[in-house]
């Protein structure tokens, strides 16, 4: 399943989600990292320095997606600059004179 605008797929289903209680602001494209990662740090007492491995993938896929985001709202702010700057070139004539509101 491909989420619109991103170019990861969704792996883990909303069943596996729900049955993992992944909380729901968590449910992205990384979810099936952050399961097994919630499992390890249940199964380790979360320990800080247990569970590398399986953490450093989902922040990996995390700062992806970050990233991802970041160049997509770039290409649109550059976008609507370019739009902008091409309305003020054609648009050098006011529509109301200035006299009129004297």
């Amino acid at each position: 399943m491909a989420v619109e605008g991103s170019s990861k797929k969704m792996i883990a289903t909303q069943a596996e989600m729900v049955e993992n209680k992944v909380p729901i602001p968590y449910r992205d494209q990384c979810a099936h990292l952050l399961i097994p990662l919630n499992k390890c740090r249940q199964a380790e007492f979360y320990l800080p320095w247990k569970c590398e491995i399986e953490r450093h993938s989902y922040e990996k896929c995390e700062y992806e997606l970050v990233m991802e985001r970041m160049l997509q709202m770039q290409k649109i702010r550059e976008e609507e600059a370019r739009l902008k700057q091409a309305g003020k070139q054609g648009a050098s004539v006011p529509l109301i004179p200035k006299t009129a509101n004297a």
